[in-house]
């Protein structure tokens, strides 16, 4: 499948799950973006006319995540990168992230990095600022399960198949 056809049937799952919340046609769905939290520009994070339901989509190959809530919510689903990419971006996580890391054995350091990077940004996709608010603001931690220290929000991790990571932030 070519990443234009990924494109599309990730798109049109996120269109049918919000038309079947809004009781409406998919076609009938009215989608807008917020303004950019960081210049005001019209880029901001996609929104549903009328600020409700709040979604967010993930895809990854031949895998897609959609997620529908009442509340700002986010999702992000990634393969587990090759201890390089790891080393390279380690440096532009939390501090406490980077010392977790670096405590691990480097044979577990990919899937920990993975699991922190997923969670890390379906926060920010949840706040609406994506990683514009930068990698190293918020600690989500990189532990078999996530931190549940960021205020108003709970995240969690979602299994799927394959050498992927994937999680869930959840405004509550």
């Amino acid at each position: 499948m070519t990443e234009r056809n990924r494109y599309v049937a990730a798109h049109t799952a996120l269109r049918r799950h919000l038309a079947v919340r809004l009781g409406v046609a998919p076609r009938k769905v009215a989608l807008t973006r917020e303004p950019c939290p960081t210049c005001g520009g019209p880029h901001g994070r996609p929104v549903v006319v009328g600020d409700s339901p709040y979604f967010s989509l993930a895809y990854s190959g031949d895998l897609c995540l959609v997620a529908v809530a009442d509340t700002p919510v986010g999702v992000d689903m990634e393969h587990i990168p090759p201890p390089d990419v790891v080393t390279e971006l380690i440096p532009y996580l939390h501090p406490r992230e980077r010392d977790e890391l670096a405590s691990l054995p480097e044979i577990e350091r990919p899937l920990a990095f993975a699991r922190t990077w997923v969670r890390k940004e379906s926060y920010l996709k949840g706040l609406g600022t994506g990683l514009s608010r930068g990698l190293s603001t918020d600690y989500v931690g990189t532990g078999a399960a996530p931190t549940q220290d960021l205020p108003g929000w709970t995240i969690a991790d979602v299994t799927v198949r394959g050498s992927r990571t994937a999680a869930i932030a959840l405004r509550c």
